[in-house]
C-alpha cells in the first residue's frame, strides 16, 4: 500500500529552526519529525477529550440520582 502525502507550507525560519534541532537524531528530514510532532499533539487532544474520569462521572450520576433528575 502507498502512502498519499500533501504539502504543508510553514515559515521558512521555522523550517530551519527545526532543521537545526534534528540534526543528530533519528529524523531523516523535516518532514518526518514534523508528522511526529503533529501525530503527538492529536492524540493528546484526543486523549484530553475525556472531561471526567470514570471516578468523577460516577460522582456526578450519584448525585443527580439524589437530586431526582436520573433514576
Amino acid at each position: 500500500m502507498e502512502k498519499e502525502f500533501t504539502p504543508v507550507s510553514i515559515p521558512t525560519s521555522l523550517y530551519k529552526k527545526i532543521e537545526e534541532k534534528i540534526k543528530g537524531t533519528e529524523f531523516s528530514s523535516v518532514s518526518s519529525y514534523v508528522t511526529k510532532v503533529l501525530r503527538e499533539s492529536l492524540a493528546r487532544n484526543e486523549e484530553s477529550k475525556e472531561v471526567f474520569s470514570a471516578e468523577e462521572e460516577e460522582k456526578i450520576k450519584e448525585r443527580l440520582k439524589a437530586l431526582g433528575y436520573i433514576d
